[in-house]
């Protein structure tokens, strides 16, 4: 009996976590759009996605997704660590689309997709996953702005 796809990728996502933050560490390095990330350390960047991926259960499954990735994005530091680090914000949500598209392309390499029964589970797991990190993004912009307006007061 195949288990749903949701669970074989998210399972996919914990079990190779690291190797899917390693693959979008170097698509983050080769993107023309986060050439600010060549100067964050490679463990700050590798840490902050296993965070994202190892997590991703947890956030997918919950009746309440977009606090579960606000409480996974404040867990990690996320946003902190990026204005911090003077990250335009421009490059921050790119990065966050290319960690999304990371997952997609892990699992595709890893085959998970492979029945037809899969097409209707794929369409569901993809708009949840795209949820999740739409979800990010609005947190992390939305912090990014008031992070901002602090700086400027002060």
């Amino acid at each position: 009996m195949r288990r749903p796809l949701a669970d074989r990728l998210i399972d996919l996502c914990v079990r190779d976590a690291e190797k899917i933050a390693e693959s979008w560490y170097q698509a983050l390095l080769r993107s023309t759009r986060t050439h600010s990330y060549s100067s964050v350390p490679k463990a700050t960047c590798i840490r902050l996605a296993v965070s994202m991926y190892k997590n991703l259960g947890s956030m997918y499954f919950s009746d309440n997704p977009y606090q579960a990735v606000e409480q996974n994005l404040d867990g990690a530091g996320f946003t902190e660590d990026q204005f911090a680090r003077g990250i335009p914000l421009e490059e921050v949500v790119y990065a966050l689309i290319l960690m999304r598209r990371e997952i997609w392309f892990h699992s595709e390499r890893q085959s998970i997709f492979n029945v037809p029964e899969d097409m209707y589970e794929l369409v569901v797991g993809v708009n949840r996953v795209l949820l999740i990190f739409d979800y990010a993004t609005y947190i992390v912009v939305a912090k990014y702005k008031e992070m901002s307006r602090k700086v400027n007061k002060a």
